[in-house]
Formats: C-alpha cells, structure tokens, sequence
C-alpha cells in the first residue's frame, strides 16, 4: 500500500475525464498518464517510490497510490532503471485493470527474475509484453511505435511514439540527443515530445556512500538539440523535479530553445498539471 500525498484525485481525474482530443496528466518524474477521446488510457513509466536515501532522495509528492488506477489499458516501460520499472509502484495497476505491461527485455527481466511479479502481485504472466525496436503496437485508438533511443545509464532503453488522430507524443524515456532523432523527424510529426532534463550534480555511491559526479539527463544544450533534431512542435522537460542534487530549472531552456526552429513552443510542467493535445 503507498502512502499517496494527494489521495485518489489524480486516478479519479484520469477515469473521469472526456477529453476531445488526448490528455496527458504529468506523475512527477518521468511518469505519464495518456488518455484519448475514445477512453483507452496508457501509463508511462509511472513511479510511486520514494528512492534509495540517502543516495537517492525524492523531491517531490507521491501523487497517487497506484491501487486506486481503475482505468488502464497499458504500463509502459521505456528502460529498466527502478523509476520505470517498479513493482509497487506499476503492478498494482496490471492487477486492479486488463493493461499488460508493455516493455523491452530488460525491463521485463526485473519485473520477472528480479522484482517476481508474478509472485508478489496477482500478475500472470500473459500481462507482459515484450517490445524491441521497429516494433508496432495498436493499443485501443492509439498506435504505439517502439523507437531506438540513446541513454548510456541503461542497458535497453526505448522510446515511443504515440499516434492518435488528434496528434502525435513521443515520449524519450531518459534518452539524450540520439542519432536516430533525425529519422523520427522525417517519419513523424511529433506534436508534444517529452524529454528528460536535469543538471550535473553529486550522488552518493552505491558501495562506499562517497559522494560521485553524477549525469544522467540531458543538460541544457543537450535537451535543446534533441528538441530541434525531432522537430517538436512542443518541448515538455521532465524529471527535472525528481532527485535531490540533480534537480534542475526549466525555465532555464527558454534561452536554450529559442533559437532553433524547433520546438515552436516551450512548456513547463508540474507534477499533477494536465496537457491537451
């Protein structure tokens, strides 16, 4: 059972919502809520946990407790890190709700071997689903393509790129600029693009608890070239709120953006805070 800090507010705001378009409600982190005018609704990386203090420390509220999600139709996992692929935190959505998770091997290796959902929660194994690169999904009215990303911290990451007749999201997991950003640019056009943000700070190492330099999201002029690379319409930095000595400023890209042809449009998120496509 997590303890959320907001209650079942932000479930009740995805199940009850009508939206014209598609809706997109942000978890803190790198978490997403995705809901389409039809009613399916997709999870992203959605993450209740509060870390490992003292090495990492949350910075911002839990916002639900995921046995409260009744409407679900997928979780995805865009890489294997604990803040996107997390038992407490994703497989009570799979046992209260149909959705799969959704995920590329690595992820599910935690879920399965590490982790045992199967085990631990009323999850069978027929909810997990296994995705690679190239690979095409149809999730009720959305289509979910599986894209190559490039984040060196994991061992398979990816990202995807979600159709809906009202526009196009991708959603870059904690990618940095990739060489194959260029591409997804000529095939689609992405009309809201998450990217992870965050600044260069100290973390406290696994083994000796000594304080190590610490990168594991795009930086500035990392984000802004990933932006204009993709050709977003809009830029939504995420995971910047997330990790104590790592936390950043978004305002901060206003600078960085402005100059490129792409992203037409800067927009700042806060943990809870919807957006329409």
């Amino acid at each position: 059972m997590v303890d959320s800090d907001w209650g079942d507010w932000l479930p009740r705001a995805v199940a009850d919502a009508n939206p014209d378009t598609v809706a997109l409600w942000y978890l803190g982190c790198n978490g997403f809520a995705i809901k389409g005018s039809e009613g399916t609704v997709l999870w992203i990386d959605p993450y209740v946990g509060t870390g490992d203090p003292p090495r990492t420390i949350r910075m911002v509220p839990i916002p639900f407790d995921p046995a409260d999600v009744e409407a679900a139709d997928a979780v995805l996992a865009t890489h294997e890190h604990t803040d996107h692929v997390h038992g407490p935190s994703q497989a009570p959505i799979l046992e209260n709700t149909d959705a799969d998770l959704v995920a590329p091997d690595d992820s599910l290796a935690v879920a399965r071997d590490e982790e045992r959902w199967t085990e631990e929660y009323a999850v069978s194994e027929a909810a997990f689903t296994e995705v690679r690169e190239g690979d095409e999904l149809r999730i009720g009215e959305f289509t979910v393509h599986v894209v190559e990303t490039r984040d060196a911290d994991a061992t398979h990451p990816v990202g995807y790129v979600i159709e809906h007749d009202a526009g196009t999201v991708f959603h870059a997991g904690d990618s940095k600029p990739s060489p194959s950003f260029t591409g997804l640019a000529d095939r689609f056009d992405i009309d809201l693009g998450i990217l992870a943000f965050g600044s260069e700070g100290t973390v406290p190492d696994k083994a000796t608890g000594e304080p190590v330099q610490t990168k594991w999201y795009s930086d500035e002029n990392e984000i802004a070239t990933a932006a204009n690379d993709l050709g977003l319409d809009r830029l939504v930095p995420t995971h910047w709120d997330m990790w104590k000595g790592l936390t950043a400023d978004p305002t901060a890209l206003h600078d960085h953006v402005r100059s490129y042809e792409s992203p037409e449009r800067l927009e700042i998120v806060e943990i809870g805070d919807r957006l329409d496509l």
